[in-house]
């Protein structure tokens, strides 16, 4: 009975791991990324590498929003809406836009954004247009070229698989955390699943964290039958904004229109008749601090902006906090006064759902805390690669005596060999190419937001096809050797396609394009490494060719599969290495 179960989790943690797990690493490697989405954005912008980046100051925050109306009552008097962006620790920089009403068929109108320089003088227009860090977020997903709805299903059902592989993994390894403390390199698949067990345990906490986070962002997509019951509506897409109207009412506190009475506002205070509905932001900022407990300030958006009916949307900055609430203060940019504002407490089941979009998106981390999410993340990339590059060795092990005398590999063995070079070293060139794209296209060139997105894609097409000419370890080495080198050049690239390069920001203090530029150098010194493995293994696979005679290989490869190995720290590792074979006896078809 022990022994049938332990199979049956075997089974289950090799298939629900190797049938989605390109999906997966795909899902993982954006997800990391994500983390620096903004950070990403900066450097795709190099027009705001000079004299724009800045952090958000009481002193400047008048003048600042001075500026800002008047340009878009020059500008844009007659917009549905204006947005003012101001400086935050992951948008450094002031920025405003505004929305013209929508018009038909469309929903939302067009949406414009500028950028004022840190000195409130110059005004940048002409941004290049790039999906910059928003694309890795979006990939995370939504995974591009597919329908939004059929991609988020299947992201979805990804996240459960993974979910399932990560649970029987745990009951699977007998020896989970002593096992963790060895690493024996050059063993074949032993290293591998070391190196899956590693990666595994290390990061164990986030990787369940992570996961079942992310099945909670689908869960009115998953289990919409209660949403579906409960409110009303001519289809599904009605009922959902309904139920989504009604929880944010929930959420809101209203107030009856009243005099506060307080210098501040009364400052702010305006006669509608005799000043022709004209107010001024800045003079409300005292009334704003006080009610947002002096917390900063992240976006004011005002909706109507010429009309008496306008009202002022004021979002506070909560990256400190964890939660993902983004509901705004409501004042009357006539009088301050105070309009609605959020409930200090929500109920259990907003807190509890708020906290784990908060900790699958870690908005609320600082950098140090990214990082750690950024390098756990890597390591989740790394334990889907080993696992089905895992799988891949133990079944050309089992094929090696037919492949010995000529044969060719299984077709599962061709295909997953090819998806592994496809994916696991095609990520990486495409995410290189990505970036080549946005500062080697034109700046203003039509389209090339969706170019550079189609740069990405490209990348991971050529190693797509590489892989149908060949996956041995030489090509593995050309393809990470040759992406080494891309994102060693990065710095470069940035040094000669903008005004600052590593050194200038650096001086300046420019953190967030250094530290873009010293992980690319860390993405370079990674993928060297494994171009130089490669390159050591092929040369000693080259060299016992040469030395062993075509005759005798079909002899070796045979003793090889029953002789007992001489190290010793093979004992030490009898219940590892039994669960890999399991895994492969259990559910390899390509040994058939």
């Amino acid at each position: 009975m022990k022994d049938t179960f332990f199979r049956s989790m075997t089974w289950l943690h090799t298939w629900v791991g190797l049938l989605v797990c390109w999906v997966l690493l795909i899902i993982f490697y954006a997800g990391s990324l994500s983390y620096f989405r903004h950070d990403i954005s900066i450097w795709t912008a190099p027009e705001l590498h000079q004299g724009v980046l800045q952090q958000q100051t009481p002193q400047n925050l008048k003048p600042q929003l001075d500026k800002v109306q008047q340009l878009l009552q020059q500008k844009a008097a007659n917009a549905d809406s204006w947005f003012i962006s101001l400086p935050s620790s992951r948008h450094p920089y002031l920025s405003y836009g505004w929305q013209d009403a929508a018009k038909e068929p469309r929903r939302r109108g067009t949406f414009t954004e500028e950028i004022l320089s840190a000195d409130n003088q110059t005004v940048i227009t002409d941004k290049r247009s790039s999906r910059g860090g928003d694309f890795f977020y979006r990939l995370h997903f939504d995974l591009h070229y597919l329908p939004v709805i059929a991609a988020r299903w299947l992201v979805g059902l990804c996240s459960l698989f993974m979910l399932l592989a990560l649970l029987s993994g745990i009951v699977i390894h007998k020896r989970i955390f002593k096992d963790f403390f060895s690493f024996r390199v050059n063993k074949g698949p032993r290293s591998w699943l070391d190196g899956h067990n590693v990666t595994a345990v290390l990061a164990l906490p986030y990787h369940l964290m992570i996961t079942y986070t992310g099945l909670v962002t689908f869960m009115m997509m998953f289990m919409p039958w209660g949403i579906m019951t409960a409110f009303d509506g001519k289809d599904s897409n009605e009922k959902v904004r309904a139920f989504r109207s009604q929880a944010a009412s929930e959420q809101v506190q209203t107030f009856e229109p009243i005099n506060l009475g307080s210098e501040d506002v009364n400052s702010a205070k305006l006669n509608r008749q005799q000043v022709d509905q004209v107010y001024v932001l800045s003079q409300l900022l005292p009334s704003i601090e006080r009610h947002l407990a002096h917390k900063p300030i992240k976006q004011i958006v005002i909706s109507q902006p010429q009309s008496p009916d306008a009202k002022v949307n004021v979002y506070p900055d909560l990256a400190k906090e964890v939660t993902d609430k983004r509901i705004p203060w409501i004042l009357n940019p006539f009088t301050g006064e105070l309009i609605s504002k959020p409930f200090d407490q929500v109920s259990a089941s907003k807190a509890t759902h708020d906290t784990f979009m908060a900790l699958h998106t870690a908005r609320f981390s600082e950098p140090v805390l990214r990082i750690i999410f950024f390098i756990c993340g890597l390591m989740g990339c790394a334990m889907i690669a080993t696992g089905t590059v895992l799988w891949a060795v133990k079944i050309r092990q089992k094929q090696a005596k037919n492949i010995a005398q000529g044969h060719k590999a299984s077709l599962g063995l061709r295909l997953v060999e090819g998806l592994n070079l496809t994916f696991i070293a095609g990520l990486p060139l495409g995410t290189a190419a990505f970036f080549y794209a946005n500062r080697l296209l034109a700046p203003q060139l039509d389209g090339r937001a969706q170019l550079e997105v189609d740069s990405f894609f490209i990348g991971l097409g050529v190693v797509g096809l590489c892989a149908l000419i060949s996956t041995g370890l030489q090509m593995w080495r050309t393809v990470l050797a040759f992406t080494a080198l891309a994102f060693a050049m990065l710095p470069l690239l940035n040094g000669l396609t903008s005004s600052q390069h590593l050194f200038d920001n650096i001086a300046t203090g420019q953190w967030v394009l250094v530290g873009f530029d010293l992980m690319s150098l860390i993405f370079a010194l990674a993928l060297s490494f494994a171009a130089i493995k490669c390159h050591n293994k092929a040369a000693v696979k080259a060299t016992d060719k040469a030395v062993i005679p075509r005759k005798n290989r079909t002899a070796i490869h045979m003793n090889t599969q029953v002789m007992p190995s001489t190290d010793t720290s093979t004992d030490a590792s009898t219940d590892a290495s039994t669960d890999a074979n399991a895994v492969i006896e259990t559910a390899s078809p390509g040994g058939q």
